[in-house]
């Protein structure tokens, strides 16, 4: 089976998936996902066929899914592409890419070891991020039934996974706790030149959601 027609069926499983998830992580998520990934990987001379499947699948395996089963990477994403005969080395390196690609807290340090996994991840994290990581956000705090700002609920710079995890948080605290983080984050030079834009646009939503929220431009007016 050649490259092409593995990506295709991949990209068919993962849409077979994925089209009816609700919380912002569903297949357009990882269509988009995947095309950045191509984008990055074509500018930083990677190989496209790791980074297309891991892309893909990369929300497949995430922990805030399947009851936060990870080894479902195992499971579920081995035995696809071994179905589709792909080689054990690649298989193995898909795997490892999904397994690491999560943000897992402020403290917590990224274990990408790959070139062609720092995409992916770059990849992931610029979604998360701009006019559509905002409306991901508020998407998922409203599958999570998180409320969208409390005042009285501080954000919180979580130290390890398991804090990340478990935190009680809101919406616009999820700004602070990950999404403004991400800019710093990137691994390749293409993504940091991609998320500068974003980040200024998150600062700006962020600003104007403060003043309507203490009402203080009609105050002004007044």
């Amino acid at each position: 089976m050649n490259q092409e027609l593995i990506v295709r069926r991949t990209a068919e499983y993962a849409r077979k998936r994925m089209e009816d998830e609700a919380s912002g992580h569903d297949w357009w998520h990882a269509w988009r996902v995947w095309k950045t990934a191509v984008r990055i990987a074509k500018k930083e001379g990677a190989d496209l066929f790791v980074v297309q499947l891991a892309a893909l699948l990369h929300d497949i395996a995430d922990w805030k899914f399947n009851d936060g089963d990870v080894s479902i990477v195992e499971k579920d994403v081995r035995k696809l592409l071994e179905k589709l005969c792909v080689e054990e080395h690649v298989t193995s390196h898909v795997c490892e890419i999904i397994g690491n690609v999560s943000f897992r807290g402020a403290g917590v340090k990224a274990r990408m070891r790959t070139k062609e996994g720092m995409i992916v991840q770059d990849a992931d994290r610029l979604d998360a991020i701009g006019a559509i990581g905002i409306a991901r956000a508020f998407a998922y705090g409203g599958f999570k039934g998180k409320e969208i700002y409390n005042p009285n609920i501080l954000p919180g710079k979580h130290k390890t996974f398991e804090e990340y995890k478990n935190a009680e948080s809101t919406t616009i605290n999820h700004f602070y706790e990950k999404l403004l983080l991400l800019k710093d984050l990137m691994n390749t030079e293409t993504g940091k030149e991609i998320a500068e834009e974003r980040h200024r646009f998150m600062e700006n939503f962020l600003e104007e959601f403060f003043e309507e929220w203490e009402g203080r431009r009609y105050l002004q007016q007044q």
